[in-house]
C-alpha cells in the first residue's frame, strides 16, 4: 500500500458533508476502563481446558473475550466471571436459521439461554467472514438469519444485552485508502445495504477483521512498517481530502469502513476491530512476522488502549479492539504464520514480552513500561489512571505458570 496521495485538490462538498455527519454522529459513549479483548480461538490438541483458560484471563482482569462457537464447557466456565462473551454461529447454519425461524429458537434456545446471564453473552456473529466468501447462496441468508435470531433472542428477553452482527474482512473494502475514498466493492455494496440496515435498526455494531502486515507483507518496500506497527511516535500520513493526520493504518482501516457505510447512508453505525494481529514466526516468504514485530505492533495498540485513543475521524470514541490472539494453534491450517499469532503458548509461557516488565514485592507484583520498549519521555506516575491500566494490561501480558494453579 503506497502512502496517501499528496494531492492538495480541495474536497468536494459532498465530501466534507459526509465528514460533518461523522464526527457529530458519535452515539456510543466511551467507558474508562480496560477494555482490550482477546480472541480466544480453540484450533489446536494442546491447548489448556476451559477451566484454566478462564482462571488465566480472570487474573489477567481481561474485560472481552470472542470465541468462534458456543462450545458449553467454554460458556460454562465463563459464568459469574463478568467478561464480556461474543459467541459465534458457525458459517455452515447460518443458510438453516435463514430459512426457518424455528432454527433459530431452537440455536439460541439450546446454546445462549441456558448460560445467560451468568455467563455474559453480549454479542453474536453470525458466520464469519461471509462477505467475502464464495458461496453466494450463503451471502444471500446473512441478514435473513441474522434477523430471524435478533428476534428469536427479542422473544427470549436478550435483545436488549445481546448484539447480532458479523464479523467481514477488509475485503469487502474496493478501496481503504485513503480513509476518506473508502468504499465497498460492487459485489459486496448491494449487500451491504440490508446489513447495515439492519446494525442500525438493532443498535449494534460493525465488526471488521483487519490486519495491517498482510498490508506490509504484500509490498514491504512501499509500505512503512511504523505505520504498519501502529507506532504512536510516527509521523504518518494526511488524508488529503479530510486533513486527517493517521499514525496507524489499523485505525486507518477502521475509518476507511466508516465512510464506505457512511456512502450508503449509515455514517453512524460504530465500527469495532473483531480481529487484529500480527504473527511472531512465519515461512521464509513471509516478511516481517517477526517476534520483534508482533511485539511492536500489539504493544502499540496497549498504549493505545490506555490513552482511550479513538480514530482520527472519531476521536472521542475509544477504539474498541479484540486481539488475535491468546494462544499459538497448532492445528490451524495455511502458512506458519497462521499458528503464531499467539501472546501465550498453550502451556502458558509468554511467545514475547511486550515491553511491561515485571517488578516483584514482598506483597504484590509491581509493573511498569520497560525502558527498553518505552520511549523515554512516557511517565506514567503523572497520572493514575493510565497507570492502573497499564498495570492490569501488564498483568495480562506478564502473568506466568496460570496452568499451576
Amino acid at each position: 500500500m503506497a502512502p496517501f496521495a499528496t494531492s492538495t485538490r480541495p474536497a468536494s462538498l459532498q465530501l466534507s458533508a459526509l465528514l460533518c455527519v461523522l464526527l457529530f454522529s458519535e452515539v456510543w459513549v466511551l467507558q474508562c476502563s480496560a477494555a482490550i479483548g482477546i480472541n480466544y480461538g480453540q484450533v489446536g490438541n494442546n491447548l489448556p481446558t476451559p477451566a484454566q483458560v478462564v482462571s488465566l484471563l480472570s487474573s489477567l482482569r481481561v474485560g472481552k473475550v470472542r470465541i468462534y462457537d458456543v462450545n458449553p464447557q467454554v460458556l460454562a466456565a465463563f459464568a459469574g466471571t463478568g467478561i464480556e462473551l461474543i459467541v459465534t454461529v458457525p458459517n455452515d447454519l447460518v443458510q438453516p436459521m435463514a430459512a426457518s425461524a424455528g432454527q433459530a429458537m431452537q440455536w439460541a434456545t439450546a446454546n445462549i439461554k441456558p448460560y445467560f446471564p451468568a455467563t455474559r453473552v453480549t454479542g453474536i456473529a453470525v458466520g464469519n467472514e461471509v462477505f467475502t466468501d464464495d458461496d453466494q447462496a450463503l451471502k444471500a441468508s446473512l441478514v435473513p438469519a441474522m434477523r430471524n435470531l435478533h428476534a428469536a433472542l427479542a422473544q427470549l428477553g436478550m435483545d436488549g444485552y445481546v448484539h447480532v452482527s458479523t464479523a467481514s474482512s477488509l475485503g469487502v473494502l474496493a478501496n481503504s485508502y485513503p480513509p476518506s475514498q473508502g468504499a465497498f466493492t460492487p459485489e459486496c455494496a448491494p449487500l451491504m445495504l440490508p446489513f447495515l440496515r439492519f446494525l442500525a435498526e438493532t443498535n449494534a455494531p460493525f465488526w471488521i477483521n483487519a490486519y495491517p502486515y498482510f498490508a506490509y507483507k504484500a509490498d514491504p518496500a512501499n509500505v512503512s512498517l511504523s505505520y504498519a506497527l501502529s507506532d504512536p511516535y510516527h509521523v504518518g500520513a494526511v488524508d488529503p481530502y479530510t486533513h486527517l493526520q493517521y499514525t496507524s493504518m489499523l485505525y486507518a482501516q477502521v475509518d476507511a469502513v466508516t465512510f464506505a457505510a457512511a456512502r450508503l447512508g449509515y455514517g453512524g453505525i460504530p465500527v469495532f476491530v473483531s480481529e487484529t494481529g500480527w504473527p511472531s514466526k512465519g515461512d521464509a516468504d513471509e516478511v516481517g512476522a517477526t517476534v520483534e514485530n508482533a511485539r511492536a505492533y500489539n504493544r502499540n495498540l496497549l498504549v493505545r488502549q490506555v490513552g482511550n485513543e479513538g480514530t482520527p475521524l472519531r476521536p472521542r470514541q475509544r477504539l474498541e479492539v479484540y486481539l488475535f490472539a491468546l494462544f499459538n494453534e497448532d492445528m490451524k491450517p495455511g502458512p506458519t504464520s497462521e499458528r503464531n499469532y499467539g501472546l501465550y503458548q498453550p502451556d502458558g509461557r509468554m511467545v514475547y514480552n511486550v515491553g511491561l516488565a515485571q517488578q516483584q514485592t514482598t506483597s504484590a507484583a509491581s509493573l511498569s513500561l520497560a525502558a527498553s520498549s518505552a520511549p523515554p519521555a512516557m511517565d506514567v506516575g503523572k497520572d493514575l489512571t493510565s497507570l492502573c491500566l497499564i498495570s492490569a494490561l501488564a498483568i495480562l501480558l506478564t502473568s506466568q505458570a496460570f496452568l499451576l494453579g
